[in-house]
């Protein structure tokens, strides 16, 4: 049966209540002439224009349940904008300013044992975890006996309520080896995330601290660790205490407070600081705090000359390097660095490759430090170097033209005239030790065969066409507009050893076009020591 009304005929249509619609979103809109987001929105951050340009048209739905409201995160009114954008900026501040880290120690702490001997001559063993309100070892008064304030104390007898430290010509070890624990790994991601390659941390136990109840530790300059470290760590034994709080501040002002758990059992704490801060300790109400404070130094394996290195040259080494310096004399020489290091000449300085040197030409670089000279590392290929302060930047034709246009376009040589001969040899060639240019055939551009020249060690085949001149001026024409010079010029004398015809030579590549094809030139590491 129809649900319609029956309608007579002639009658009036009756009137249908008007129901008003909702508004239609358009579906997209114009963006805002601004990066900012709406007064509406409450946001006091600069968003994205590309999120502005969108607008999603929703159909409508039933209000959100009294349980979703609860969970949703209200967003900040108009009015407290301001304070928004402060809480932000502090926030990011504080990111950027990171000068300590702390965390957790996964160890027993049943299995910690502290080793000390005292002035007697008597060694004593101090089992944890410890709680000196139920059981007080009596190791452990033997050494806080044994310990001295600190000098920063203001107290002058040795009352209970003034910090004390080890003495550190006493010996004193523990089982904890902090060293095979991944805390140098955390240290150096958080503090020294750009600490350049070829550096290392190092660690050295400094001293070990107490704090018994009703004592505090006064401020602890930094001016009292000026030793080289670049960071402390603090290690908590596992002594229960109460209060006590940790407290480091910058060389800004800016405090950072640590409650810790008190020397409960199980994970030990542990936490880090930079050499610029100094820190304290607030009064411990209960209990004793035991602390064991590390030193962290930087090292390298590397000849740099920020740190000093960990590598020596055996003094046979130095003995017949004398000689060759002392004949020498009044001359730059260069040494061709014998490893690869997997970089590209035209993005980084050969100077770069200081901290990651290794194997013989670390040594050979310390060496010559230890002389007082100052050795540079050029970039060097078939007969040209460049300044110490230059990359291989071998400018591409069109330097305006667009990526694909350079990859597909022929060289041009300075003449005017456009070439597509590939091959690249004669003066440019590279050293034969050196290897090929490209990986393909064991030339250059890797249809040409070997590449001959002023430095080739083989000659068969050696003959190329007079069109092969085009773009050898071309090439070094390129090179030269890069900052390069012929070695002659720079007045360099390259040392080999001439009973071995085929010296190991370290091989860096620089990607370049040629005849409308991408090659890759080697290009050596020359290591010179100037008088």
């Amino acid at each position: 049966m129809s649900m319609l009304p029956n309608i007579m005929p002639g009658a009036q249509m009756p009137m249908m209540p008007h129901v008003p619609q909702p508004p239609h979103t358009p579906i997209s809109r114009a963006p805002s002439p601004s990066g900012f987001s709406r007064v509406s929105d409450g946001l006091p951050f600069r968003t994205s224009p590309s999120l502005s340009d969108f607008q999603i048209e929703k159909s409508a739905k039933s209000p959100p349940s009294s349980a979703r409201r609860r969970t949703m995160m209200p967003m900040p009114q108009v009015d407290d904008e301001f304070a928004f954008r402060e809480a932000v900026s502090k926030l990011l501040a504080a990111r950027l300013r990171l000068s300590t880290i702390s965390g957790l120690i996964p160890m027993d702490s049943s299995q910690l044992v502290l080793f000390f001997r005292t002035k007697s001559g008597i060694t004593h063993s101090l089992d944890f975890p410890i709680d000196v309100d139920q059981n007080s070892p009596p190791a452990l008064d033997v050494l806080i006996a044994a310990c001295r304030p600190h000098q920063t104390s203001d107290y002058d007898d040795y009352s209970d309520n003034e910090s004390l430290f080890y003495p550190p010509n006493f010996p004193l070890t523990t089982s904890l080896e902090i060293a095979n624990l991944p805390i140098l790994d955390a240290v150096r991601s958080s503090l020294f995330p750009l600490l350049p390659q070829g550096h290392y941390l190092t660690v050295m136990r400094d001293k070990l601290e107490v704090v018994v109840k009703g004592g505090r530790m006064g401020p602890q300059p930094r001016s009292l660790r000026n030793d080289g470290r670049v960071a402390t760590i603090v290690v908590t034994l596992p002594v229960r205490f109460r209060g006590g709080s940790f407290i480091v501040r910058d060389s800004e002002g800016y405090e950072e407070r640590y409650f810790g758990r008190g020397g409960k059992n199980g994970d030990m704490e542990w936490l880090a600081f930079s050499a610029d801060c100094e820190y304290e300790v607030e009064t411990v109400t209960k209990g004793c705090r035991i602390t064991i404070l590390y030193g962290v130094y930087l090292k390298t394996f590397g000849p740099t000359g920020v740190t000093e290195p960990l590598i020596n040259p055996s003094d046979n080494f130095l003995d017949l390097m004398s000689p060759v310096l002392n004949m020498s004399l009044g001359r730059r020489v260069g040494i061709y660095v014998s490893n690869d290091y997997g970089v590209n000449p035209s993005e980084v300085l050969a100077e770069s490759l200081v901290p990651m040197l290794k194997g013989g030409d670390s040594v050979l670089y310390h060496a010559i430090k230890l002389y007082k000279l100052s050795p540079e590392l050029h970039w060097t290929a078939g007969g040209y170097i460049w300044p110490v302060d230059r990359s291989v930047e071998i400018a591409e034709q069109g330097q305006n033209s667009s990526p694909s246009a350079k990859l597909a376009g022929l060289l041009e040589t300075p003449r005017g005239r456009v070439i597509s001969t590939p091959a690249v040899r004669g003066a440019f060639a590279l050293p034969p030790h050196a290897g090929s240019a490209s990986g393909r055939a064991g030339s250059v551009a890797g249809r040409a065969g070997s590449v001959n020249g002023g430095f080739s060690g083989s000659t068969a085949g050696s003959a190329y066409p007079d069109s092969d001149e085009d773009l050898l001026d071309n090439l070094r024409y390129r090179v030269q507009q890069s900052g390069a010079i012929p070695l002659g010029e720079a007045d360099i004398t390259i040392l080999n050893d001439w009973n071995n015809p085929a010296p190991m030579i370290g091989k860096e590549r620089v990607p370049f076009v040629v005849g409308g094809e991408l090659d890759k030139l080697v290009v050596n590491a020359l290591m010179v020591i100037c008088p």
